[in-house]
């Protein structure tokens, strides 16, 4: 007999994955979230930043990285200086700060283009589960596991389930673009 509920926890896990992604996209406020996951070169290998120091919101523009060691400075200042999030660390001592200049109009746009193609990867995610979950209903009517009307039901519960994901994530997207386009 066919299962809904692995179908759902998929969907879940790909609208929790977007979320989680569309949280990287700053509007105003410093978040450590933002550059935690930066990978840092230290001694030889590559860990993400929230492994070898602790990142803080020290204000609503300034984010405070204190590393554990503090001859990994330099290459957390160049870790931070590589991405492609235009920032410039400062370094005080033993303490990194990193201050996030307020987004222009038209940076703006780019972070609201970049949530648009973040959803429509997530609806990708979220249609590929659909046609899994078809295919794997269509398997069992075939080998006469499920009888037609039951695989007819199950792929409309399916459809059902993939419409509802979409306008979570299309949800999402226009929530986050009203708070990046408020100034």
């Amino acid at each position: 007999m066919f299962d809904m509920n692995p179908v759902q926890e998929k969907m879940n896990r790909a609208i929790d994955a977007f979320k989680k992604e569309i949280a990287k996209q700053r509007a105003g406020r410093a978040n450590p979230a933002l550059i935690s996951g930066l990978m840092v070169a230290t001694y030889g290998t590559e860990q993400p930043l929230s492994q070898v120091a602790s990142v803080t919101s020290e204000s609503a523009t300034v984010l405070a990285v204190k590393p554990w060691d503090k001859k990994l400075i330099p290459a957390i200042e160049r870790a931070i200086h590589g991405s492609d999030l235009g920032l410039n660390p400062l370094t005080a001592g033993d303490i990194v700060r990193v201050p996030f200049p307020p987004l222009t109009e038209e940076r703006r746009k780019e972070i609201v283009k970049l949530v648009k193609q973040t959803a429509e990867q997530a609806k990708v995610a979220i249609r590929n589960i659909r046609r899994d979950a078809n295919q794997d209903v269509k398997d069992q009517e075939k080998a006469k596991i499920l009888p037609e009307d039951q695989s007819k039901k199950f792929q409309e519960k399916i459809q059902k389930l993939t419409d509802d994901s979409i306008v979570q994530v299309d949800t999402l997207v226009s929530e986050k673009e009203a708070e990046l386009m408020k100034v």
